[in-house]
């Protein structure tokens, strides 16, 4: 297996709503004034940009319940690191920074930032608000204790839920304020840049049914359609017919997402995004999945309600995963993948080289990452450290024809279409196949879902190829001719250079025939090749 230590760097007035808040004080809320003050993370093109250089995200997402206690992640933080970790997908909950109306404790937060830091690692903060997986189960009790200033959605029979409406303008205004101080502090206390970006809510979307009820959505689904969407000036029926329900709710979730966001850049602009929970197939919005979150279906009336949000994100725990990521990847924007099936899946590796090298994702995050140890993680601490040796080949090349992935298609009932893979790279033809022609002798029944590779063009007829499960040949894309392995080479990039180790042939290249990455380990080669008739 390969093991790669990742070098990292170590170092990595708010316009809010009402009277300004206090904050309790904490010695871990002060400024290091020896700090070095290091450049905004920022959002250039679909690149995330951190010390003024393209980022490759190498993610996990703490439980959930995980970052409310620092004594319960102290002895996890260096255990992430292991892991070969760079990010930290970690929730800051509305209900422990403000227990009390206008009186902030960020002490929790700081702490978990020291921690963070002294391993190096950065941080994405998820800022469980308003809504968690639709729910409103983080606001403070202070909220949950008075539902006439902060009224719940309802459903059609008019009971009410735990859940937040988002037509009461005191929610996003309370949120807003919350959010706001939260980043103020960030601005304040954070000059290593430790936290890179903040996700805002969590998996938005009406559950039951898939329109909110109340008295002030229903006032709200009397009026017009806004400027600017589809059908403006029309009845939300009229103009989305049986799609009007998640239409009217993804305009509703998106404006008061944007005035949370907005609320924080004022303080803070970090980048921001919103997440998906994803929809089955067949499944109705409301009672097969909540309705109108940041679909890509949804993506155009999300950007319009939102335009504070730099991007929208799946979390995707089904099969189905290179459908799901070719879908987000149309859209254009910058993207990443923030909770990627559980941590420790055994598709995780080839989900990670697909997302990055096929579809230009910044990054990658499993969950629940906090529950793995390394050596039991299905190969991800080997294919980040892997990843990360080989970020400055990666990120040089996203946008261009000279990087490309291969994995298994899977459908949702897990099914994998094993077809060979075809790849145009300059000159050469590659042919993928995803099954190992040579598995390990008594090794168990392959997996093709944990099957895939990262294609690099290093030259006219140089090739870097890294992963596992999957065998190359090569032709010429002209189709004229023949193309020959000169030399196969296994190896590692270490401080941006190639370390060759052993010359793959004979048998390890059937004789001249293939590139073979074995089934049952990471492996990254290096293939010259040349042309002949």
């Amino acid at each position: 297996m390969i093991r790669m230590l990742v070098a990292m760097v170590a170092v990595t007035f708010v316009a809010v709503m009402g009277a300004p808040p206090t904050a309790a004080a904490s010695p871990a809320a002060s400024v290091d004034t020896a700090a070095v003050q290091r450049p905004m993370p920022r959002i250039e093109g679909r690149r995330l940009i951190v010390d003024d250089k393209p980022w490759l995200l190498l993610g996990g997402e703490l439980a959930n319940s995980s970052a409310s206690s620092r004594a319960y992640m102290a002895p996890r933080w260096k255990t992430l690191a292991q892991l070969n970790l760079n990010t930290v997908l970690m929730p800051v909950s509305w209900e422990l920074i403000e227990p009390k109306e206008g009186q902030f404790d960020f002490a929790l937060v700081d702490g978990l930032l020291d921690d963070a830091r002294a391993q190096h690692l950065r941080i994405v903060i998820l800022w469980f608000g308003s809504w968690k997986n639709s729910m409103s189960s983080y606001v403070p009790a202070w909220v949950k204790d008075d539902s006439r200033r902060f009224p719940r959605a309802r459903i059609a029979d008019g009971s009410a839920i735990e859940m937040l409406t988002p037509f009461a303008p005191a929610n996003a205004e309370a949120d807003a304020r919350a959010f706001a101080a939260l980043m103020a502090h960030l601005a304040k206390t954070d000059p290593q840049r430790t936290v890179l970006m903040v996700q805002v809510e969590n998996e938005i979307g009406m559950i039951p049914e898939p329109r909110d009820r109340s008295p002030l959505a229903l006032a709200a689904w009397a009026k017009p359609v806004p400027a600017g969407l589809k059908g403006a000036g029309k009845s939300w029926q009229q103009a989305y017919g049986d799609d009007a329900d998640e239409a009217f709710m993804a305009w509703a979730y998106a404006r008061y997402a944007d005035r949370v966001a907005a609320a924080g850049k004022r303080a803070y602009p970090l980048p921001m995004f919103v997440n998906a929970a994803l929809p089955r197939p067949g499944r109705l919005p409301g009672s097969g999945y909540p309705a109108a979150g940041p679909l890509p279906k949804l993506a155009d009336i999300w950007r319009k309600g939102a335009p504070s949000i730099d991007f929208l994100a799946p979390d995707i725990y089904f099969p189905n995963f290179v459908e799901w990521t070719k879908a987000y990847a149309a859209l254009g924007d910058p993207w990443f993948i923030p909770e990627a099936n559980q941590a420790g899946a055994i598709e995780a590796p080839a989900n990670a080289l697909y997302a990055i090298g096929a579809l230009g994702a910044f990054g990658y995050s499993p969950f629940s990452i906090d529950d793995l140890v390394p050596g039991d993680d299905a190969g991800l601490a080997d294919n980040y450290a892997m990843l990360a040796s080989l970020a400055p080949l990666i990120l040089e090349r996203q946008g261009s024809d000279r990087i490309a992935a291969v994995r298994a298609p899977v459908a949702f009932d897990g099914t994998p279409d094993l077809a060979d893979q075809v790849l145009t790279m300059g000159a050469t033809r590659l042919t993928a196949r995803l099954t190992d022609p040579f598995p390990p002798r008594g090794d168990k029944p392959q997996h093709p879902e944990a099957h895939g590779a990262i294609v690099l063009q290093l030259g006219a007829d140089d090739y870097l190829i890294a992963g596992r499960g999957v065998t190359f040949t090569f032709a010429p894309a002209t189709g004229k001719g023949i193309t020959g392995i000169a030399a196969i080479d296994e190896g590692a990039y270490e401080g941006g250079q190639w370390t060759p180790g052993r010359r793959l042939n004979g048998d390890q290249n059937h004789q001249g025939r293939h590139l073979r990455l074995p089934s049952d380990k990471l492996t990254v080669q290096r293939v010259r090749l040349y042309r002949y008739e």
